[in-house]
Parts: C-alpha cells; sequence; structure tokens
C-alpha cells in the first residue's frame, strides 16, 4: 500500500501543470449531467495497455474515473465544455481529439492534467487565468503531448523500478540520502519531459494557427502573479525557485525563455490570439471563477488577476471583482473602497445586479443601514431567482 500511494502521488507531481494556490473545495457551476464525451464507434483508443501492470494501472484509473464523475466539482455546463472542447479538437485535431474524455473541474488552482487512459482534466482556476484562446490552447496542447508520448507510463515504469528501494531505505537512517537521489533522478526525468510537452503543444499551436507568442506569456503571468502573492504575504517570491527533488518543471525563467525562442521560429498567426471568443465563452461562468479565487485567502494574487485583465480598460465585471476582493478582506478603508468599485461600475451603465449586492453588504458594515437596504432590495429586483434572496430579503428587511 505505501509503494502503491507513492507511485500514485509522484506521477501526479511531476506530471501535473504547476499548482499556483491552495485548492478550495466549491459546488458546481451547473447541475446537468457532465458532457464528456463517450468513445466514438470507429476510433481506436490511442494506446492499449502491455502488461499486467499496465493494465492494473488502467483499472485504478477507470475507478478514479468513475468518482471523477459523481463529483460536485465538475463543472457540467453544456457550453463552456463544449467550448473547451473546440479548442482542444483545433489545437490537436478532430481524429485525435475523439481519443479524450474531457473534464472541467471547478477548484481556484491552476491546472490541467491528462491521464495515460485519455481522461484529461482541465480546472477553472486556469480558464480563470488564461486571458486568450491561444493561451489555452498551450496548456491543452502541452498536455496531450505529454499523452500522446506515453510520458505518464515512462515515469510509471521508472518510478516502480526504483522506488521500492528509495520507500525502504527512506525507513533508516543511513538510507534516507540514498532515497532522496533515486527521487531526484526521476523528478528530473520529469522536468525532460515537460520541456518535450512544451514544445510539442507550440508546434500543435503553430499548425492550428494559433498565436504561439501567448504560450511563454502563460508562464510569464504566472511569475508575476507569485510576485504579487509574496509581496502581499511580504516574502521572497518563489518563481525562480529550482532544483532538488520537488523541481518536477522547467524554472518558469527558463521556461519563459524557450518558449519565446520557438514561437519566433514558429510563429503561427500572429492575429489568431482568439481573445475576443475566449471572453465570450468566460463570461456566464467567470463571475463564479473569480468568486472562488476571492474566497482562496490569496489577496495579492487575486488583486493581481483583476488588475491584469483590465489593462484594457475597467469592465464592470472586472469592478465588481474588485469591490468583492476588498470588502471580503474588510480592512482598514476597504469597505469604503468596495463601495467606491461598485458605484463606479453602476455609474458606468454596469447592470450585474450583484454590484447592488455588493454595495449594499458593503454600506451596511460601514453604518449606512438605509442607503444599504436599497441596493440590496435593487438587487432583488434584478435578481429575482437568485439563490441567496432569502438571505437578502432578511438583511434588506423584507421577505423572500
Amino acid at each position: 500500500m505505501l509503494i502503491r500511494r507513492l507511485v500514485a502521488g509522484l506521477v501526479s507531481a511531476a506530471l501535473l501543470v504547476q499548482p499556483v494556490a491552495a485548492q478550495v473545495s466549491a459546488p458546481a457551476v451547473h447541475a446537468s449531467e457532465p458532457q464528456v464525451a463517450p468513445a466514438i464507434a470507429g476510433v481506436e483508443p490511442a494506446y492499449v495497455p502491455q502488461d499486467k501492470m499496465e493494465r492494473g494501472l488502467w483499472m485504478q484509473m477507470d475507478d478514479a474515473e468513475r468518482e471523477l464523475k459523481r463529483s460536485p466539482l465538475v463543472i457540467r455546463d453544456p457550453e463552456l465544455n463544449a467550448y473547451v472542447r473546440s479548442v482542444l479538437c483545433r489545437t490537436v485535431g478532430a481524429g485525435k481529439c475523439a481519443q479524450v474524455r474531457l473534464y472541467l473541474v471547478r477548484t481556484p488552482d491552476f491546472n490541467a492534467t491528462m491521464a495515460p487512459n485519455g481522461v484529461m482534466q482541465v480546472w477553472s482556476g486556469l480558464l480563470l487565468r488564461t486571458q486568450n484562446e491561444s493561451q489555452l490552447a498551450a496548456v491543452l496542447g502541452h498536455e496531450y503531448t505529454h499523452y500522446e508520448n506515453r510520458h505518464s507510463l515512462r515515469l510509471f515504469r521508472e518510478i516502480k523500478s526504483k522506488s521500492a528501494s528509495a520507500a525502504w531505505l527512506a525507513f533508516t537512517g543511513i538510507g534516507l540520502i540514498a532515497s532522496f537521489g533515486l527521487l531526484a533522478d526521476m523528478f528530473k526525468f520529469s522536468r525532460e519531459m515537460e520541456r518535450e510537452a512544451d514544445m510539442g503543444g507550440l508546434a500543435l499551436m503553430a499548425k492550428a494557427g494559433y498565436d504561439t507568442r501567448e504560450a511563454s506569456k502563460v508562464w510569464q503571468q504566472l511569475r508575476e502573479e507569485m510576485d504579487a502573492t509574496a509581496a502581499n504575504r511580504q516574502i521572497k517570491s518563489k518563481k525562480d525557485k529550482s532544483g532538488g527533488m520537488f523541481a518536477s518543471h522547467p524554472p518558469t525563467a527558463e521556461r519563459v525563455a524557450y518558449l519565446a525562442a520557438a514561437a519566433a521560429e514558429q510563429p503561427g498567426d500572429p492575429a489568431g490570439s482568439g481573445a475576443a471568443s475566449y471572453a465570450a465563452a468566460m463570461a456566464k461562468d467567470w463571475p463564479a471563477f473569480v468568486d472562488d479565487q476571492i474566497k482562496n485567502n490569496d489577496f495579492g494574487s487575486a488583486e493581481y488577476l483583476i488588475t491584469s485583465m483590465a489593462k484594457a480598460g475597467w469592465s464592470d465585471r472586472l469592478l465588481y471583482a474588485r469591490g468583492e476582493l476588498y470588502r471580503r478582506r474588510a480592512g482598514d478603508g476597504d469597505l469604503g473602497k468596495a463601495a467606491g468599485y461598485y458605484s463606479e461600475a453602476i455609474g458606468a451603465g454596469g447592470t450585474l445586479p450583484e454590484l447592488w449586492r455588493g454595495r449594499g453588504l458593503a454600506l451596511l458594515k460601514l453604518g449606512k443601514a438605509e442607503e444599504g437596504k436599497a441596493d440590496l432590495n435593487e438587487y432583488l429586483k434584478r435578481a429575482p431567482g437568485a439563490s441567496d434572496k432569502a438571505m437578502i430579503a432578511m438583511m434588506a428587511g423584507g421577505s423572500s
């Protein structure tokens, strides 16, 4: 059992895209069945397990997928699922795309994974952070390259060949350093795979007509976000930390550099970022994804994400998000700033009902009861089917 847990943990750690924030639970965005593509008649699986060890791994992955299907974190919005799948199919090709069973998962971490049996997960924290279709394609192409090149299987076999001795030696004082050395070798192996997946994903982007310059920007944005988190927490940024057994990915600075250089050689379509189509596809679920990020208790990260999205101008949604961020932190002067952001959005013609709810709640805490209640009642008029209707009606002095 210990060896099995070690193997599973190492495979996951080595092949996940680098997480930015701690995971928090959240309810599913929609309640219908997940839009997971079934096996298509005539489409052969990309790989069939070859021996007893691999068949055992497939059985465990199949069990995990059955649990995933029932998870309340699976996003079941058919339009959003169809959009992400369309980006995947454009990136890797329709035939290869048919081999993938895609799950969108609501959690605020930046992450995507693809298992060797064809199950791909894309987390809402990634969808929040990628700023256009090309950036999403870069990550999806990266994960598909891991899958097509059998990286997880290669790492699984590497770990199986070494982990028994590593796990055993770890329990002896003499063998501790030796076991760390074995594990470090495995992670070095995975770092080489990461670069291979980066370059393979970028080649897929170019062939699909995406703007390959956006691939390096994904990682540059993460560097800046890590700086913002560190500054807010008054700690040293970990953006350039590398080395050791936990460095399962190339250093982010190195990644930015080699992806930028590769993009110059394989430019794809410089006009093909897909920013407008991406914004339209994310519009419905974006407030929930932002809300999850705000609740993640990382003010620096959330403030960076919101302000970076506002480079082209402050929309009512972005002002709402910034208002929510400051209202929930509720430090000195924060409630007044929050009320100001909501008011700015409303004054600019914003129609998002939650603007009045946020401002009303801020005003109540500021001791402006009548103004706050008026805003809450306005919210209820604009969102008569709101899930928080009963609670807000009580706070507004009325009834649901």
